[in-house]
């Protein structure tokens, strides 16, 4: 979250709004938008990363087969239409927009979609997941590609439609292990990439956009902006300094204390989305602590959800406290293993850590400031934590490197992250077996299996309650409750859709 043209993305230890000031004398175009951004994302491929910051830069430039409207239903992107489907819910034919064209003048055809599927199948986390279920794809002329299944795969469309560890397509000659260069087919294309200073974009005169009025990231895509500039800003109080000084037009990921200084500003405006999604704290099955269920059931015994969102997020009109793995409008929404949920309990913690045989060895969670509530629950955890007889080792790295650290498994028992309500389940990428976490056994293998391979929707929703139930008694991650997140942007900026991955095509400065 690595096609990088102009350079290899470094680290940053600090960002003042100086050095930014600084980097505005290099004559961008007058109708640039400059969106802060939590950190230099650790790839621009797209493939390669779950990371939300590579998702929000990438889809300006990749674009993907299928993607989601306002309403998260699947609508066709780079597809002409939705997928012919046979009846045994094997074989899916997805015919091809014709005149697509690639930012270095090439045409798409089947061809670049086949093969760039397959490179997503065998790097990307999500295409992995779906690898072991797929017996060919395949090209039918240069505007049809068919995929043959050797069972139903129900999630196959949402995961081709997903931006986060996407399912790109790019012209045939830059694949490999690692992308050669930064081609492909969206409203804008990479000019220059500065690590820790900038990402910018410029409109691809080539663009061809849909027909079809906007909706969420379906629909028309229209080059309103000239540039797009992604400026990576680790300290989120300067995000929020940068927004109110004018700096930047659009800031992510915000701390809430922050709204009611917005909602004063007459020059910005805060935007809140609700609800927005739930933080996580990850076990590493792996290797380490977190491979005793004991250990993981101790640390889902002490934890206390009230004190870490209170820490977190300042004021309950920010959060809510529940077991759920999704809210009362999802349609996943159930009750199954709340009985586990929030309990608070420091001594039925010690009675499973003497269970277990602990000996006092460091729990070591990995955690990152650049989002700030993650760090503040932390703190709060290891509280608890210690209470309970568990010796806390925090280790506080920048997101970047997290992100790197957490696929060594001999570097962590738990990390802490997050992830937006979306709209299936599966993309959920830690019950899939090849998630950093490496959660899989038998119960959770036939139950997936369930998941996905049924097409009725209530069949599906019962299935999920049985999975979310194996969570709280398996513990293989801990929801710490939902929560809202505040973004922020000038008044006057216009055509940005509310959305957990913000997009900048359709959007107007004002003055």
């Amino acid at each position: 979250m690595t096609r990088i043209l102009s350079g290899r993305s470094g680290r940053l230890a600090s960002f003042t709004l100086a050095a930014f000031l600084g980097s505005t004398a290099l004559g961008f175009a007058a109708g640039t938008l400059d969106v802060a951004i939590i950190g230099e994302p650790p790839t621009l491929d797209p493939m390669m990363s779950t990371a939300d910051v590579v998702s929000i830069v990438t889809q300006h430039f990749y674009e993907t087969l299928y993607t989601f409207d306002e309403n998260w239903d699947v609508a066709p992107l780079l597809a002409e239409a939705l997928p012919f489907i046979s009846e045994d819910g094997k074989t899916y034919k997805i015919p091809l927009r014709e005149g697509i064209t690639f930012h270095d003048g090439s045409a798409m055809d089947s061809a670049d979609v086949v093969d760039s599927l397959k490179r997503w199948t065998s790097v990307a986390a999500r295409g992995k997941s779906v690898a072991g279920m797929i017996d060919s794809i395949e090209a039918e002329g240069p505007s049809v590609v068919v995929i043959k299944l050797n069972k139903p795969y129900s999630p196959l469309l949402s995961l081709l439609a997903f931006s986060n560890s996407a399912a790109i397509v790019v012209p045939q000659e830059i694949l490999g292990e690692k992308l050669s260069a930064t081609v492909g087919t969206g409203p804008y294309k990479l000019i220059e990439h500065a690590p820790d200073r900038y990402i910018q974009l410029g409109k691809f005169d080539g663009f061809k956009s849909r027909s079809e009025p906007a909706s969420g990231s379906s629909g028309a895509r229209m080059q309103t902006l000239d540039e797009i500039r992604f400026v990576p800003v680790p300290d989120a109080n300067t995000r929020v300094e940068g927004l109110v000084s004018g700096q930047f037009a659009f800031a992510d990921s915000l701390p809430t204390e922050a709204y009611a200084r917005l909602a004063d500003n007459a020059n910005v405006e805060p935007v809140l989305l609700r609800p927005f999604g739930w933080p996580i704290f990850a076990f590493n099955m792996r290797k380490g602590l977190g491979t005793d269920l004991a250990i993981r059931q101790a640390v889902q015994a002490a934890l206390s959800p009230d004190d870490m969102l209170f820490a977190a997020f300042g004021d309950d009109k920010y959060f809510v406290v529940d077991a759920a793995l999704f809210p009362e409008q999802y349609p996943w929404n159930n009750e199954e293993g709340k009985e586990l949920y929030a309990q608070a309990n420091p001594e039925k913690s010690k009675e499973l850590l003497a269970k277990a045989g602990y000996k006092g060895e460091p729990l070591r969670i990995l955690t990152s400031r650049q989002y700030e509530f993650h760090f503040k629950m932390a703190e709060v955890a290891k509280v608890n934590l210690e209470a309970a007889g568990f010796t806390v080792q925090l280790d506080v790295v920048e997101w970047a490197t997290l992100i790197e650290r957490r696929g060594n498994p001999d570097l962590w028992d738990i990390f802490i992250t997050h992830s937006p309500f979306l709209p299936e389940p599966t993309l959920t990428n830690l019950y899939g077996e090849n998630s950093p976490i490496g959660w899989a056994n038998a119960d959770r293998d036939a139950i997936y299996a369930r998941l996905t391979g049924e097409s009725d929707p209530i069949a599906r929703q019962a299935a999920f309650a049985e999975l979310q139930k194996l969570v709280y008694t398996e513990v293989p991650f801990y929801k710490v409750g939902g929560f809202n997140a505040l973004m922020g942007k000038k008044q006057g900026l216009t055509g940005v859709a509310p959305t957990p991955w913000p997009f900048f095509w359709n959007a107007t400065l004002g003055n």
